[in-house]
């Protein structure tokens, strides 16, 4: 099984296709998800891309040009249990 790894500081009009293709060129890409706004549905600029081979891939796309930005490339790191969107909205 491959790592997680996150990719930030992503230009919004990136695809998962190009993201697959720029990856694929360091190992097997196993999945691939960009992440959009909940309320807008807009891009976020991040996404998280599986797959084998992943130290390659830090190595050598870490702070390369994507989109003109530089891509933010490192192992993903597990969201802490209950630490998600725990806000309240007062509805009156």
């Amino acid at each position: 099984m491959g790592k997680k790894l996150y990719v930030g500081n992503l230009p919004f009009s990136a695809t998962e296709d190009q993201l697959r293709d720029l990856f694929a060129q360091y190992g097997e890409v196993q999945s691939v998800r960009l992440i959009n706004d909940r309320e807008t549905g807009r891009p976020r600029g991040f996404g998280f891309v599986e797959m084998e081979n992943a130290d390659a891939a830090i190595a050598e796309l870490n702070n390369k040009d994507f989109g003109g930005r530089p891509l933010r490339v490192n192992e993903a790191q597990d969201k802490p249990q209950g630490q998600g969107n725990n806000f309240r909205r007062d509805r009156t």
